[in-house]
């Protein structure tokens, strides 16, 4: 049994276990990076990456099928080529890939090791059969794995989850996508788009990441428009049948339905990968779901010498988030136990289908928490269907609702559906993070004609309704620190 000694252990070598590795090794040599199958991030493999490869090509499909109202005509039908669009995905997929192992490539091998990772104690690692480390500090980086009914492995092959996806080598007819989420939205929108039959199942109304009432209704309705979509399914019965599933469900009008799909994509969330590290061989605060708690500056669990990053910490499963709580993590790994406080960046997520969604700052649940009791805070709206760039670009979709502060004026956060609602939300990120007003915000310059003009039109209907309510003042002041 080989035996190493190190000063930082980086369990997982995705986004956030790399961002740990090199911040770790800025402040001293002794850093080892262990991970389980094969190097390269999730983004790259079977995220981010393939999934905008996969829109893209729904992208011109649904662009070449739609020009006519512009007075622009395709004569003959519009052929999608399934074989050449999963090629260039898979194709596109590996040169991403490639760029993540070349980078782990240029990592002294010394610093590596394969092998899945379990603890024996706080500071010490079994690596597989073949390795014991000491580590004076450790960063768990393991992120998270599709989850779903463990039931629904009776489908076989039939089942499949995002990762299996992406290495189609054709489109298939049919699909049942269950969750109506990120994943969920992106792939099943894709699909319908390149000619694939799509039925969409969720559970509880939940549409996208939405916690605006308002705006989910909106996403709801749009997207059921365009292909079928229950977000509060009942499903009776789901089993294989030959070489495809039979689905028994209640339509939206409640009569019985039974269908059958080539294939159920399960996209019902995610599960931080925590379960197989031997954490019970430690005493570590964990939450509901077992995941070790860590402090969102720091990254350090309850045992001080560990520190945990990315979305193995059940926090915010975004790549950026990934980025910073692994350089975080890894930096104070390696300084411990002189640990710093880290870059906590204001929140920002998109999700691109069309209309794109997107949610900046606090959400409308958390604005309606911190706020409660006291109506401290306005909303403020627009609609993008009248606004003048979007019904010139027949991009007309979407809503947008802004959050501000009586009292201060400060922006508080967004959620939306809308055109390029992705460079929306840039800006009143970097407005958010810089603390501005609904005021300051205002007095930055607009363009005309551009789809940013929309943004304004909610900036002022937000102000106004802050002027109107600052007679509420008083009672802000009196409800606590918290307004």
């Amino acid at each position: 049994m080989k035996q190493l000694k190190v000063e930082v252990a980086v369990i997982g070598g995705g986004t956030a276990g790399l961002a740990a590795y090199r911040a770790a090794k800025e402040k001293t040599d002794s850093v080892i990076l262990i991970e389980g199958a094969q190097f390269g991030t999730t983004c790259a493999r079977v995220g981010c990456m393939p999934s905008k490869l996969l829109i893209s090509a729904a992208d011109a499909a649904h662009s070449a099928a739609h020009t006519a109202p512009f007075g622009v005509f395709i004569d003959g039908k519009i052929r999608i080529d399934g074989k050449k669009v999963m090629q260039r995905i898979r194709d596109e997929r590996d040169r991403f890939v490639g760029f993540v192992l070349e980078a782990v490539d240029g990592l002294p091998a010394q610093d590596k090791i394969i092998g899945n990772a379990t603890f024996t104690s706080t500071t010490e690692l079994q690596i597989g059969d073949h390795t014991q480390i000491s580590a004076e500090r450790v960063v768990i980086a393991t992120g998270s794995r599709p989850s779903y009914p463990a039931v629904w492995n009776e489908l076989g092959d039939k089942l499949i989850i995002n990762d299996d996806l992406f290495n189609w080598t054709d489109l298939p007819k049919s699909i049942a996508v269950f969750g109506p989420g990120v994943i969920g939205l992106e792939l099943g929108q894709s699909l319908h788009r390149l000619g694939v039959e799509v039925l969409m199942f969720g559970m509880g109304g939940q549409v996208g990441p939405f916690t605006d009432p308002e705006v989910m209704a909106y996403a709801q309705k749009t997207f059921a428009d365009e292909f079928y979509l229950d977000a509060d399914a009942n499903v009776k019965n789901m089993v294989r049948k030959g070489d495809n599933v039979e689905i028994t469900y209640l339509d939206k009008q409640g009569a019985q339905q039974v269908t059958e799909v080539e294939y159920v994509l399960a996209a019902t969330g995610r599960r931080a990968n925590v379960d197989n590290l031997g954490l019970e061989n430690i005493e570590i605060e964990k939450d509901g779901r077992g995941v070790p708690v860590a402090d969102p500056f720091t990254m350090q669990t309850s045992v001080p010498s560990i520190f945990i990053a990315g979305d193995a910490s059940n926090q915010l499963p975004l790549l950026h988030e990934a980025a910073d709580q692994g350089k975080i993590a890894g930096s104070n790994a390696a300084v411990y136990p002189n640990i710093r406080v880290g870059l906590r960046r204001s929140s920002i997520s998109a999700v691109f289908t069309d209309p794109q969604l997107a949610m900046v700052g606090l959400t409308h649940k958390q604005v309606t928490e911190k706020y409660t009791g006291c109506n401290c805070f306005e909303t403020g709206s627009v609609s993008f269907e009248n606004q003048g760039r979007s019904r010139v670009m027949l991009k007309n979709q979407g809503l947008l609702n802004l959050y501000g502060a009586h009292g201060t004026g400060r922006f508080l956060g967004a959620e939306m559906i809308g055109p390029q609602a992705e460079h929306l939300a840039h800006l009143l990120a970097w407005a958010h993070q810089n603390r501005m007003t609904i005021s300051q915000m205002l007095d930055m310059p607009f363009y005309h004609p551009v789809i940013e003009e929309g943004v304004r039109s909610a900036l002022r209907d937000l102000n106004a309704k802050l002027r109107l309510g600052s007679e509420m003042l008083d009672e802000c002041m009196e409800c606590g620190p918290g307004c």
